[in-house]
């Protein structure tokens, strides 16, 4: 968060954290980034992961990046479960039926076809569906956490926020509202030393030290737990 706010300027936006370990809608209030919804199962970029093993694509240079290309080439949007619960939302049951999807595709090979239009459905379309579909439970429940606290701002941070189309459908929601999007590339999305340095020495300048004899890692530190001094 703070590397995307360092990046863009962006002043006090809601954030979506979207990353293969974490999916939240997040606002920052009494010093504390407040939780308003988050997944309730697996995380987006989970999501994305575990559908490129499925289909067999590949690693390099990132799964979530391959399936994004091959999405632009989608045509057909597939039928998926969209499950928005409040400000939370689910990703485990999309998953389950995106593979049934991608079985059915890899044993009737071009004999799946579009009702409509007559066409072979791909893999393309399959990638195409499910980015449409999750990234528009995104954007619903980022439109909801904007109205609540009345913020015109957008900051998407994580791995997944590197991805285009969700910059994209999220710009449609804010340019509705009037309000603007704020997102970085690759080098500043996915996890680094850099974005870590950069917020341990913001925590460094309101006096927060500690040993290195002291120090240790807490694997699942949630974002509301952080004393954030060194915003007002």
């Amino acid at each position: 968060i703070e590397m995307g706010r360092e990046i863009t300027g962006a002043q006090n936006p809601v954030v979506l954290y979207v990353s293969g370990g974490n999916t939240q809608v997040i606002a920052y209030a009494s010093q504390r980034y407040r939780i308003f919804g988050e997944a309730l199962d697996i995380a987006v970029g989970n999501c994305l992961d575990r559908f490129a093993r499925t289909l067999s694509i590949s690693n390099d240079p990132a799964p979530g990046y391959n399936i994004e290309q091959l999405a632009k080439s989608g045509k057909h949007l597939l039928d998926l479960p969209y499950t928005v619960k409040g400000m939370d939302c689910s990703f485990s049951g999309i998953l389950a039926s995106i593979d049934v999807l991608a079985a059915k595709l890899k044993k009737d090979i071009g004999g799946w076809k579009d009702e409509v239009s007559g066409e072979n459905i791909t893999r393309e379309d399959l990638c195409f569906s499910l980015q449409e579909t999750i990234f528009a439970m995104l954007v619903e429940i980022t439109e909801r956490a904007m109205a609540h606290v009345g913020s015109n701002q957008v900051l998407i941070v994580g791995g997944v926020g590197c991805n285009e189309r969700l910059q994209q459908m999220m710009s449609i929601m804010a340019n509705e509202r009037r309000g603007s999007v704020f997102a970085t590339d690759e080098r500043f999305c996915i996890d680094n030393g850099i974005m870590i340095a950069h917020t341990g020495l913001l925590a460094y300048r309101t006096g927060f030290s500690t040993a290195l004899a002291d120090s240790t890692c807490t694997q699942r530190f949630r974002t509301d737990e952080v004393l954030i001094k060194w915003r007002d």
